[in-house]
């Protein structure tokens, strides 16, 4: 469990095919990883992957083929910028909101204008998840967790304050960026719940 606060930015420095999977390789950035063990997990851009490796600054992960086709692990490669989360703990702080590291579908950035120091963006979602977005309600963009502005059928809005925008890769982007999208878990399960079994 997460809970879409980025702990640091770090720079991709493999991704290698073996057999049907691949492995990832990440620099650890800032991230501590003295108390990391094989086993633990980190979410990668909101994608919450297994520790397999841990080198000195870096760690490994390995990542299916499902993954790599519904996220934008696929179209990572040495260099490209993540942001990294640690698994919460039980005594933890619970900053954001709740994440889970399950990426629900790719979004892709559409507008960007200046808004006094913060940025205002606009996202494309797919149909299939624009009902589980909601003004004021949040949502996780490569595991950062945001709040929702204004919704408008395929397409919601967000401010990036300054501090968002030097602490995550959100200030890197460009319109038409892809970017991987968690809606509110609640909305999922309350989905659930009032469906006819």
């Amino acid at each position: 469990m997460f809970t879409g606060i980025i702990e640091t930015t770090a720079t991709v420095e493999s991704l290698q095919r073996l057999q049907s999977e691949w492995r990832l390789v990440v620099g650890s950035g800032e991230l501590d990883l003295a108390d990391l063990q094989i086993g633990d997990s980190i979410a990668v851009s909101g994608c919450c992957l297994t520790v397999v490796e841990l080198g000195a600054d870096s760690f490994a992960a390995d990542v299916s083929g499902e993954t790599m086709n519904c996220t934008i692990l696929g179209s990572l490669k040495p260099g490209s910028k993540v942001n990294l989360e640690k698994a919460m703990l039980a005594t933890s702080r619970f900053g954001g909101h709740i994440v889970s590291g399950h990426v629900d579908g790719v979004g892709k950035l559409v507008g960007s204008t200046a808004d006094g120091g913060s940025i205002r963006m606009e996202f494309g979602v797919p149909l299939a998840l624009a009902k589980y977005i909601a003004a004021k309600g949040s949502i996780c963009i490569d595991g950062t967790s945001l709040t929702v502005n204004e919704v408008s059928g395929t397409t919601f809005t967000i401010n990036v304050i300054p501090h968002t925008q030097t602490e995550t890769t959100i200030g890197d982007y460009v319109v038409g960026r892809e970017v991987n999208l968690e809606v509110d878990l609640v909305a999922r399960y309350l989905e659930r719940l009032m469906q006819k079994l």
